[in-house]
């Protein structure tokens, strides 16, 4: 009973803490208050920390790593998108950066705690094939993978409409150096990252400076996320193999797998070759942000293959 206790106690802080922190950034786009951001940085700190707590409880009450479940792999998920904002806050000091991370915080938190059936949020025995030590190393690789490849696809999108939202200022400064092919003349200047030398000519320096700023970002995240989902589908593969006696066995979860990684794989092929600009790498980017969601989420949902939670059938 105090366990239950005193994880309704972490559980209750950290959504008001996400809460507070997803409402102050998205106040802070509209209204800059230097107070707000300190008040959103120590939000998600709190609140992570508050998570964590809640798993090392029930880590005290299994005797293994609270994600046997969906209920518990979604609190995971919540807390890597709060571990990953304030890391990346810290670091660089953004906050459109927070505000695209916040919300994922805050609704997987809010999916998981009133979302799910009551039934599903208590912690279960693991069946055999989960008794190995192989279940943290495959789990946490994969979920963490997940939060931080939706965080670094929903920069690519961001820094996609931050740029067509300003199209018109690239076709007025097309028009005026008579040049007549308007994507060409985009191509070039998204490829060359904007130089210092060609600062003057745009009207909105700091806009262009943000894109490329997101777009940076975006990279480097995914590029992360990718190598994360990498261990994480070699790892599994191993452990397959050692409980059921195949590397691959088709399952719906690691078809999904499979499926998600090549789609990543091309948007960072496309982005070190620099053979397509602009809105093609958001788009790869955006389909792999959905594939993501349907990897965790549309198979145990329905309940199907090896590795489904359980819920709707």
């Amino acid at each position: 009973m105090k366990y239950i206790y005193m994880e309704r106690v972490f559980i209750h802080i950290s959504f008001l803490m996400l809460f507070s922190a997803t409402s102050s950034n998205l106040i802070n786009l509209f209204h800059k208050f230097d107070k707000s951001s300190k008040f959103s940085n120590k939000g998600m700190t709190i609140a992570s920390l508050r998570t964590t707590e809640f798993s090392v409880n029930r880590w005290f009450q299994t005797r293994h790593l609270p994600v046997s479940n969906l209920y518990e792999s979604s609190m995971f998920l919540s807390w890597s998108f709060s571990l990953l904002y304030v890391i990346l806050e810290f670091r660089n000091q953004n906050g459109l950066s927070g505000t695209i991370a916040a919300p994922g915080a805050t609704l997987t938190h809010a999916f998981a705690t009133s979302g799910l059936p009551e039934n599903m949020q208590q912690f279960t025995q693991l069946v055999p094939a989960s008794q190995s030590h192989r279940l943290m190393m495959h789990v946490t690789t994969m979920l963490l993978s997940y939060a931080t490849l939706l965080r670094g696809s929903l920069l690519a999108i961001s820094s996609s409409s931050i740029y067509y939202s300003d199209i018109r200022d690239y076709r007025v400064l097309d028009s005026r150096h008579n040049c007549y092919n308007t994507s060409s003349k985009l191509n070039t200047l998204i490829r060359i990252n904007v130089r210092s030398f060609l600062y003057p000519l745009f009207p909105n320096l700091k806009k262009y400076q943000l894109i490329n700023r997101l777009d940076r970002w975006a990279y480097q995240i995914i590029s992360s996320g990718f190598s994360l989902l990498t261990i994480g589908i070699l790892s599994g593969a191993v452990w397959a193999n050692e409980a059921w006696g195949s590397y691959r066995s088709w399952d719906p979860k690691e078809t999904w797998a499979l499926v998600t990684w090549p789609i990543h794989a091309t948007y960072l092929h496309t982005k070190i070759t620099n053979r397509w600009v602009g809105e093609r790498p958001a788009a790869v980017a955006s389909i792999g942000f959905f594939l993501v969601w349907i990897c965790f989420l549309g198979v145990n949902l329905l309940g199907i293959g090896l590795h489904n939670y359980g819920w709707i059938i």
